[in-house]
């Protein structure tokens, strides 16, 4: 199945975090925290302003994002957990 946002939204597959800590302990599933980076899988054509008018996103695929905690809605497409978010949820691109 593709899947193809619409408007200003941004498909992201989070990505996990570590397992240990610097210290080399192991942290359980359960006490992990939610991830802050993704690596964006799909994007829409962009807003419209007042005028009617497409305005591209600055994100594109395959760029790795940082997002707030509890931004965007959590799917399932085709097994993988990912996120859809509007591109202001979007912080800023790793470089």
């Amino acid at each position: 199945m593709k899947f193809r946002p619409l408007h200003d939204r941004v498909l992201v597959r989070p990505l996990e975090g570590e397992d240990k800590t610097a210290g080399g302990i192991i942290i359980p599933d359960t006490a992990k925290e939610k991830p802050q980076q993704g690596e964006v899988i799909a994007v829409g054509p962009g807003g419209r302003d007042e005028a009617g008018k497409v305005t591209a996103l600055d994100v594109k695929k395959g760029d790795r994002i940082l997002f707030g905690k509890w931004s965007g809605t959590e799917v399932t497409i085709n097994g993988d957990k990912l996120l859809i978010m509007k591109e202001t949820d979007i912080m800023g691109v790793l470089a």
